[in-house]
């Protein structure tokens, strides 16, 4: 399980947890939030492709491949050419689509820090992970290029454990429904 220490204090655990097909095998990830013990939602029903693909583009961005070289320091650097990009947003669905029940997301910001031995600005970069119960009740985490990457390649091989094995960055580097069925 992940987990992230919020900017109150909280610790937010973020869980994956197999969705599972009519027969019982599992095929996808939804994650379970907690924030300090308590249940703060269920989002993201089929995201382990996502987050699957995320982690190899913070991996990739880290290097200084695509837009992040132009970040001189690699915990600046994210996937996304934008800013400001949103990375990630999962929510809970109802199974007629309504949105509600809880959600995580991800939102990259743009942050000017005061220099005051050389007298100017410098921007840095920074993860934003929210997370939102049905109540409304918020949670915030500011991270790293670094430290994103370690969180998701957390859920990504925790997710990987659900489902018996199965390789996540294989239908995040083909796209999903590439993989044989049954």
């Amino acid at each position: 399980m992940g987990g992230l220490r919020c900017v109150d204090g909280s610790y937010l655990t973020v869980t994956p947890v197999a969705c599972t097909d009519s027969v019982g095998m599992p095929y996808e990830v939804t994650l379970e939030l907690h924030r300090d013990g308590t249940s703060y939602g269920s989002v993201g029903e089929r995201c382990g492709w996502l987050l699957a693909r995320l982690a190899h583009g913070v991996d990739e961005a880290r290097q200084g491949r695509g837009e992040a070289v132009r970040w001189t320091d690699p915990d600046d650097r994210f996937p996304g050419e934008e800013p400001d990009d949103e990375l990630f947003s999962f929510r809970y669905r109802t199974r007629k689509g309504l949105a509600g029940g809880g959600e995580l997301r991800c939102q990259l910001r743009t942050i000017p820090v005061w220099q005051p031995g050389p007298g100017e600005w410098r921007l840095t970069r920074r993860a934003y992970v929210e997370a939102w119960a049905a109540t409304g009740e918020g949670a915030r985490a500011v991270l790293t290029s670094s430290e994103l990457s370690v969180f998701v390649r957390q859920l990504v091989n925790e997710a990987e454990g659900c489902l018996e094995g199965r390789d996540m960055a294989q239908n995040a580097v083909l796209g999903a429904g590439t993989v044989d069925s049954r």
